[in-house]
Formats: structure tokens, C-alpha cells, sequence
């Protein structure tokens, strides 16, 4: 192993998502504490940036604004915000002319590929291993292994840093009752982020059957629904939830993605942080009404010359066991909630749009096991800067991006946070605000205010004397 010796970095991120991918441009020649710049360097064992290829389906939009872009809502003179990877691709004014406020997927993840294409300091390639703490240096220490273009061992090497940060993203979950089946070869069971990838297989299916009843399950409805020949459909989709709902997206419904709604939610009692999360599924799991209405149209479409197009849409159902059947089908073994009743469904190929789960850190961070503080459910405890709780003798931090959902809520995982999460760790790395950040940013006030009682407000009018 080849250990770099040189002066250490200030921060090693782990992981290039999105939102280290905010952290880096944001922290592009930032100074430090003293006058150099801010030392940085992000691995990722990915060979390139890489944001859901999966589902960057024709026509699928963000949930956010553009304006919830890398950097913008922190520093919108920055380089790296999505107007001006526009204005450097030639594309200010058809944007200008397309007046779309919510962008496609697709141009997203062109746009990140454009900033991570250009920003120093990131390692693609790189699979860190393990962290550890050196008690001797003061420094962590972060293996890592070198992968060549098939992904293969290449070299090993170490590098030591004051400070960390973790995005190392989420990962598709797959239900317990279908894991045997996702691996077989002779049935296509595959999760929603592999769809594309498995697009024509899941087409050729005779009857396919969709489960999830969120943005990427519905999407994947609608993509099938609109390549299948009308009449002969054969679609199910399946949902645990009470109803195909939409996302809540009212104006004051979006204020619980504000640094507000953050700051109430980090002060709660973790068993009510515990309550609320699932509670306010519909904040986060919910369909766009948009990709509902199209859904409808499509439906509708198919009924105007008579009868009902072949598909089968049904919430509030769980799938209790499933197995295949005759090598080339899946069984899937249902309960209605409401209803409690039990049915048994036989499809050809299944896409399981049920969602992500943050991953383990169990091997990865090891060597800090001893120094981390957990609460009662076993999961590190993370304060209101985004760190997480060490030993005192540990004299760095390790910030976490995407990661305390159950100390942060609902907001963790939404990109219009992105830039104010990472301008928050970069005023905590640099002991400065070198990105100044609203005292408040909701018109709800989420909890109750310890407030003196104001006086009544009495407006003094200079005396005017009529004629």
C-alpha cells in the first residue's frame, strides 16, 4: 500500500453524489481557516458521475425547481449553478423560451456531469475501504483501492485528513419477500433505479406487474402503459399505501424542506422524530399530480372507442411471500389491508419501485465504531451541524450528507437543501461564514415560541387641525 505522505487534507469526502457534489463547488477556493485554500479530495468507486440512470426516463422532471440546483440557493453568483452551465452550452435562451421552472432528469444529470467534469479534486475510480482514527497524528486515516476501467484491483493507497464527510448515498431496497426472486436469471424481477437497463426485457414480458406506489412507480406505469397496445395492456400496479396519492406540494406544505423546518425537527425527542418520519410519507413518497393526471389521460384515452384498457391499479395491498412458478413466472402472494382478504398473482415479470434505504456503515467504518456515539435504536447520533457525535478525544468531524433522515427529517434526502446543508458544514469546516445563511426561511413557525407578550402597537399620527 502506497500512503501519502504529504501535508494532509482538510476534508476527504466519501462518495460523489449530488451532494458532495454541492460540497465541492461550494468549497472550490474557499479559504480555510488561515489564507491557503481549503484542501479537499472526494473519492468514488463509480467511474463517472452517474444520478439515477435508471429512471432518466423521456419526459421525467425534478420534483424541485432548477433553482435547487448545486449551489444556488447558497451562492447563485457561484460558477457552478445551472444557468451558467447553460449560458457555456449555448442554451441561456431556449431555455429562457422554454419557461420550464422544473427541468428534465435527464438535463439534471448532464448538468452534474458538467461541474464534476470540471472540478478539481475529484477521484472517480477509488473505493474507499476503511476509516480510522490515528490518535498518534490526530488525523483520520482513509484506505482506499484504486479500480481500473473493468473495475478491478488496480493499486492500493491511504491518505489522512482533519475532517470527513460521508455521501455515500443510498441503495435500492428490495422487500424481503422478493429478494430470492431479484437474482434469478430466467425472471425478470428487477428494481425501478435497473429499469432502463431492463426496459425491453420487462416490454417483452407477456404481463407485468408494477409495485410502489410513489414518483418512480408510477412513472414506470406510465412508460409501460404507453408502449403496450391498447386493450392488451396486461399492467397490474400494486401499492401498500391507502391510495395512489399525490405529493403534498402546497406552498406551505413545501416549508417542511426549509432549514426551519430542519432545525425544529433536529429539536425534538428522538421518539417523536421516530412518529413522525413514516407519518409524512406523503411529503416525500407521494406521486407528482402531473405524472397522476397523465396516468388518467392515458386510461381515459383508451376507453373513448368502448370497453376498459387491461390493466389493474390496486393500493392499500402487501405482498406476503412470492415464488416462481414453472421457472419463467412469478407468484406473488397479496393481502389487502382493509379488507383482509388474501389472493394469489401470477405475473411474468415484476419492477419493484420501492424506494431506497441509507446505506450500512458497519465495514466502512469499523475503525470508528468505538468512537461513535448512538441512540437508543443503535444509529449514530448526529448533531445540528451535520456531525457526528464522537468521542471528545476525536478533535475532527465527520459530517454527514444524506444520512440523518432520523435527526434531520424529511428534507434529508431533497436536493433543494443541497447548497444550504453543504454552505452550513463549509462554515463549520472554515470557522468563518463564508456563506451567510438566513435567520429564517418559513412563514409557518412549527413549534411554539417562548415570547413575551407584546404590548398593543399604537400608531401615533401627527394632530392636523381642520379648517
Amino acid at each position: 500500500m502506497t500512503a501519502q505522505l504529504d501535508a494532509p487534507h482538510d476534508l476527504v469526502g466519501i462518495g460523489i453524489g449530488p451532494f458532495n457534489l454541492s460540497l465541492a463547488a461550494l468549497a472550490h477556493g474557499l479559504p480555510q481557516r488561515g489564507a491557503d485554500p481549503l484542501a479537499t479530495v472526494f473519492y468514488d468507486q463509480r467511474r463517472d458521475f452517474r444520478w439515477h440512470p435508471g429512471l432518466l426516463l423521456d419526459g421525467a422532471t425534478l420534483q424541485v425547481p432548477f433553482l435547487a440546483d448545486l449551489v444556488t440557493l447558497a451562492d447563485p453568483t457561484s460558477p457552478w449553478t445551472f444557468l451558467n452551465y447553460l449560458k457555456h452550452k449555448e442554451r441561456l435562451f431556449p431555455f429562457y423560451f422554454a419557461e420550464q421552472f422544473h427541468i428534465q432528469r435527464a438535463e439534471y444529470d448532464a448538468y452534474c456531469r458538467w461541474v464534476a467534469g470540471r472540478l478539481p479534486g475529484l477521484h472517480f475510480g477509488h473505493q474507499v475501504d476503511a476509516v480510522r482514527w490515528n490518535p498518534e497524528r490526530d488525523l483520520f486515516e482513509v484506505d482506499y483501492t484504486q479500480l481500473d476501467a473493468d473495475g478491478e484491483a488496480e493499486a492500493l493507497g491511504r491518505t489522512h485528513t482533519r475532517n470527513l464527510v460521508l455521501g455515500i448515498g443510498t441503495a435500492p431496497y428490495v422487500p424481503e419477500p422478493l429478494r430470492p426472486l431479484a437474482d434469478a436469471p430466467t425472471v425478470p424481477v428487477i428494481h425501478s433505479a435497473d429499469y432502463l437497463d431492463n426496459r425491453r426485457r420487462i416490454l417483452g414480458a407477456e404481463h407485468v406487474t408494477v409495485i410502489g406506489s410513489g414518483q418512480s412507480g408510477a412513472e414506470v406505469f406510465l412508460d409501460l402503459l404507453r408502449a403496450r397496445p391498447a386493450g392488451r395492456e396486461r399492467l397490474t400496479w400494486l401499492a401498500r399505501t391507502p391510495s395512489f396519492a399525490p405529493m403534498e406540494y402546497s406552498k406551505l406544505g413545501l416549508e417542511h424542506f426549509t432549514p426551519d423546518y430542519t432545525r425544529y425537527f433536529h429539536d425534538l425527542p428522538e421518539p417523536v422524530r421516530d412518529r413522525l418520519v413514516p407519518a409524512q410519507w406523503q411529503l416525500h413518497k407521494g406521486i407528482d399530480a402531473a405524472t397522476i393526471a397523465a396516468i388518467h389521460e392515458e386510461l381515459y384515452r383508451r376507453t373513448l372507442h368502448g370497453g376498459w384498457p387491461d390493466t389493474v391499479l390496486t393500493p392499500g395491498v402487501t405482498v406476503r411471500t412470492a415464488g416462481r412458478v414453472a421457472a419463467t413466472k412469478v407468484e406473488l402472494h397479496l393481502e389487502h389491508t382493509q379488507q383482509g382478504t388474501r389472493s394469489r398473482l401470477t405475473t411474468d415479470a415484476v419492477v419493484l419501485a420501492t424506494g431506497y434505504k441509507e446505506r450500512s456503515l458497519t465495514s466502512l467504518f469499523a475503525g470508528l465504531d468505538p468512537y461513535m456515539r448512538k441512540d437508543s435504536s443503535g444509529r449514530p447520533r448526529i448533531d445540528d451541524r451535520y456531525r457526528m457525535v464522537l468521542d471528545p478525544s476525536v478533535s475532527g468531524s465527520v459530517f454527514v450528507q444524506n444520512g440523518e433522515r432520523h435527526t434531520h427529517g424529511v428534507g434529508t434526502p431533497d436536493l433543494g437543501l443541497a447548497a444550504w446543508r453543504s454552505a452550513a458544514i463549509l462554515n463549520t469546516l472554515t470557522g468563518k461564514e463564508p456563506y451567510p445563511q438566513p435567520h429564517r426561511t418559513a412563514f409557518t413557525t412549527f413549534g411554539l415560541e417562548q415570547r413575551t407578550p407584546a404590548r398593543p402597537r399604537v400608531e401615533l399620527r401627527p394632530l392636523v387641525e381642520h379648517p
